[in-house]
């Protein structure tokens, strides 16, 4: 593998750990209604569990409120169950062909509990920024034993590699304390 390659598969997965955080993120309840909290919700539907997003259309049509309407009627009290169960302190009442979902607000200790989840998905999204850091590096003294790779380029591929690094983990911290703000804000 050449250098270029190496370097080029690095930014690529950590590209890919950046984009995976901030669709954690999404995830995590801030004060107003967003679709994204309960899209990835699984519902027991059809005999296999599949992702609310693809049972049902879901909608915020006021700050505190989430509507979801669900392709098929069928599937209403499955994806009610659903969301009860995921455990987000949401209760969905139905509404003949919607659910209705009502945000309560949040209390300062939860809010507290949200910031320290999303700080640990951002601990564990800086800890495969470094294991691509590791392999790519691993890549490079392989490319190097193999011949063909002077030291200066091996050296210059290094320090782009930190670059790249440094450059992901300043991103995850970026989103961590955007993440912050939107959770703690009232």
């Amino acid at each position: 593998m050449s250098i270029d390659e190496i370097l080029f598969e690095a930014e690529e997965k950590m590209l890919k750990t950046e984009d995976h955080l901030v669709s954690q993120f999404a995830g995590v309840r801030t004060g107003k209604a967003m679709p994204a909290l309960i899209e990835n919700v699984m519902v027991e539907a059809y005999g296999s569990n599949m992702r609310l997003k693809e049972l049902a259309t879901i909608s915020a049509p006021e700050s505190r409120m989430l509507m979801v309407q669900p392709f098929d009627a069928g599937n209403t009290k499955a994806i009610e169950k659903a969301i009860q169960s995921a455990n987000m302190g949401l209760n969905p009442a139905t509404q003949g062909k919607f659910i209705r979902i009502v945000l309560p607000d949040l209390s300062t200790e939860r809010r507290q509990e949200f910031v320290k989840i999303c700080k640990k998905m951002s601990e564990d999204g800086r800890v495969a920024i470094r294991t691509e850091r590791r392999q790519a590096l691993e890549g490079l003294k392989k490319a190097k034993n193999d011949g063909g790779v002077s030291e200066d380029d091996i050296e210059t591929a290094e320090g782009s590699v930190q670059k790249l690094t440094d450059q992901f983990i300043r991103k995850i911290d970026e989103h961590l304390a955007h993440k912050e703000k939107e959770i703690l804000t009232v």
